[in-house]
């Protein structure tokens, strides 16, 4: 069972951390990293560890069980949303590389947690160590196009994912290889991967981890109907599933069942404080507008930045999830902190979502002249994302085109009306 999978040295994968993983979550790493393959997942992962645990008190010089329980912790920060958790990741995965230098498994597992810390270069240059050593490794496979996406090297990071299907093809090959085919806009070529990842899959964590794939993937198109289809299928495979009551939460929102969103952001939130359910429940309240809403809403926000500062004590490179957060929702100050978060972050890595963070940044702070370079990169891919159509459609009017800032707004709305409750467009929403 668990331990059984757990000490085979790698069999729990990760990827990044994030998130973000892969929420549809406006403060939160591009999706794909961070997403695990789902075997051990919840209730099960929590007894993996505990499994690992006592095998180690039993036979502490196992280094192949010592890089699992530091990969699984991994796992359990990013789900869990506790960032305290990578220290004992770091300290497992540290003993599993003392006892063997340069076994695959720990080098595989130091580059999710690489990753989740948002060290992208670092989680590239151990990924590709771990492959050096065995180029069959799942867990260096599945990081080392983690890695390549986060760090924009878009092209690569296809390349990676032909190379991964040919040597290991499997749930976290398939679903990240689904996620470079929608960064290039090709929507329908991420549905057949993830079909594909569906048909591969095996027990029930696999089962809710692609199911909520394909819900997130609909979400982003608008089709909230199939969201809340692909997430409850994944709920009745594992019904403590954050990510898919999460995408669950949103679809019911873009339906305009906002009591429904609320009370399903609010059980997540509790289990999971992250940036982007907070940042969603807080906009959702704002939103309502009802009594006592704002000082609610202003309450998430708050946990943002709790957060933010949990994160950066344990080792995360959180400027991402600081910007994303505080441009929208910070005091003037933070937002002027929220620009100088997205230019470090742009420093470290160019891909659209460090681009569309920038030039958000960018206007908010009325530089919108600037930001309007970073919003055509931002939408360059053909990725097919309404929250940074619609804020290319703002920064092009603000810059004088009203022609473009039509057409973009409307683009955005039009694939997907409710990818924020406090946007322009919500009175358009159905239930599709």
């Amino acid at each position: 069972m668990a331990l059984a999978l757990a000490i085979t040295g790698g069999a729990v994968v990760v990827g990044g951390a994030g998130g973000p993983d892969r929420p549809p979550s406006s403060a939160a790493v591009a999706p794909g990293a961070g997403a695990g393959s789902g075997s051990l997942r919840g209730a099960d992962l929590d007894r993996g560890i505990e499994a690992l645990q006592a095998h180690l008190r039993d036979q502490p010089r196992n280094s192949a069980a010592w890089a699992s329980l530091g990969t699984a912790y991994v796992e359990q920060a990013r789900t869990r949303g506790d960032p305290s958790r990578y220290r004992e990741a770091e300290r497992a995965l540290e003993r599993s590389l003392k006892l063997r230098p340069r076994n695959d498994a720990g080098l595989a597992g130091r580059a999710a947690l690489a990753a989740a810390r948002h060290d992208f270069t670092g989680a590239l240059r151990d990924a590709e160590a771990a492959l050096d050593v065995n180029p069959y490794s799942e867990g260096a496979l599945a990081s080392r196009i983690d890695a390549l996406v986060e760090l924009g090297r878009y092209g690569a990071a296809s390349r990676a994912a032909d190379e991964a299907d040919a040597r290991r093809p499997g749930v976290p090959v398939f679903t990240r290889y689904a996620y470079v085919r929608e960064l290039r806009g090709d929507v329908a070529g991420a549905r057949r991967a993830l079909s594909r990842a569906a048909d591969a899959g095996g027990g029930g964590g696999d089962v809710a981890y692609v199911a909520t794939e394909l819900g997130q993937l609909a979400w982003r198109q608008g089709q909230y109907g199939e969201a809340l289809k692909q997430c409850g299928r994944a709920l009745r495979s594992d019904a403590s599933y954050l990510l898919a009551m999460e995408c669950q939460a949103r679809a019911w929102a873009g339906q305009g069942r906002t009591a429904q969103a609320i009370r399903t952001l609010r059980d997540v939130v509790a289990r999971a404080p992250l940036p982007g359910p907070l940042v969603a429940l807080g906009e959702l309240y704002e939103a309502r507008g009802e009594r006592g809403d704002a000082a609610k809403a202003r309450e998430q926000y708050a946990l943002v930045s709790a957060w933010v500062s949990l994160a950066r004590a344990n080792g995360v490179n959180a400027d991402l999830d600081a910007a994303i957060a505080l441009t929208d929702h910070g005091t003037r100050a933070e937002r002027k902190a929220a620009l100088r978060a997205a230019r470090a972050e742009w420093g470290r890595r160019h891909t659209v979502h460090t681009a569309d963070a920038l030039a958000w940044a960018l206007h908010v702070n009325g530089r919108s002249e600037e930001a309007l370079a970073y919003a055509r990169r931002a939408t360059a891919t053909g990725f097919r994302e309404a929250s940074f159509m619609y804020h290319r459609g703002v920064i092009e009017g603000a810059t004088g085109d009203a022609g473009a800032a039509r057409r973009w707004k409307s683009a955005a709305v039009k694939l997907n009306p409710g990818f924020s409750p406090m946007a322009p467009g919500r009175e358009e929403r159905g239930s599709s």
